[in-house]
């Protein structure tokens, strides 16, 4: 119907979706990584480039999509890279020097958490540039990424669009889970208070790089699992791929027995026992 509102034209905060239950979940992601594993070995049969590129805020969900996509396939092709804030030296050199070195040769996927797009983002929210820099920086990128397309690089670029509370309650939880608080930099608390700031960055960067050679895409991030699901599937259309050759792989006969085990002392590691089994062992 003209004129009705979608999804599509729904904020991340105001989805319809419900919560996707693990059991579907699982099953969904099993079949798309088997589709990466034939994405990578096409990638590396033809000896395609593709860089991935992985923006949002804090919390939005950019380190657990970039696990789902490559905890099935061979660090070897796919590899990420997430630099720290740059040495003196690199502060000396052109500004995407650093990032560069790390772009993809043939038969690899390289994914950026975060990248040179940081200039757009958090060193212009934070104060770590001066707004002539960032100006420069958004009227070259463009025709950085062209070159790289026009190498053969296919690129694809991603932010993870996540509403404050979500936000706020996924910055929370890291601050009370001990598995997570590696994950809350100072950084990120300064930052938090300054949505409105990244809001608009963020607008800035989209209306100076959303180009035709290297688009914007956007996922909403408010359900983990479905925006794990949603990147990967426009992953699998956006990278052109087929089943690559290769020969049945079929188990050889072995010979066992010939050779009897040296009586070695082995060290063994001891069983783990639960925390509750043995509340002495752990402190209680």
């Amino acid at each position: 119907m003209a004129g009705k509102k979608t999804n599509k034209d729904l904020p991340a905060s105001e989805s319809s979706h419900e919560a996707l239950g693990n059991k579907a979940y699982e099953k969904e992601l099993k079949r798309l990584h088997v589709e990466l594993v034939k994405l990578q070995q096409w990638v590396v049969h033809k000896g395609l480039k593709v860089c991935i590129v992985f923006e949002g805020r804090d919390g939005a969900g950019k380190g657990g999509t970039i696990k789902a996509i490559t905890e099935r396939v061979s660090p070897r092709v796919f590899r990420v890279v997430a630099l720290p804030a740059p040495s003196e030296r690199e502060k000396s050199q052109m500004y995407v020097q650093r990032y560069i070195t790390h772009f993809p040769s043939a038969g690899e996927v390289v994914i950026f958490d975060r990248s040179w797009y940081n200039r757009a983002g958090v060193e212009r929210v934070m104060g770590f540039c001066q707004p002539e820099q960032v100006k420069k920086f958004l009227g070259a990128v463009p025709m950085v990424e062209r070159a790289m397309v026009e190498s053969g690089i296919i690129l694809l670029k991603y932010w993870l669009e996540v509403s404050p509370e979500e936000q706020e309650r996924r910055l929370s939880d890291r601050i009370n889970d001990g598995r997570k608080i590696w994950k809350l930099s100072p950084m990120d608390v300064k930052s938090f208070t300054r949505w409105d700031d990244y809001t608009q960055a963020r607008d800035d960067m989209f209306a100076a790089t959303d180009s035709s050679w290297a688009p914007w895409f956007v996922a909403r991030s408010e359900d983990k699992k479905r925006v794990r699901l949603n990147v990967i599937s426009h992953l699998l259309e956006h990278v052109p791929y087929e089943t690559a050759p290769a020969e049945k792989v079929k188990l050889p006969k072995r010979k066992i027995g010939h050779y009897k085990a040296a009586d070695y002392p082995f060290k063994y590691v001891p069983e783990y026992l639960l925390q509750e089994s043995n509340p002495e062992k752990h402190g209680k």
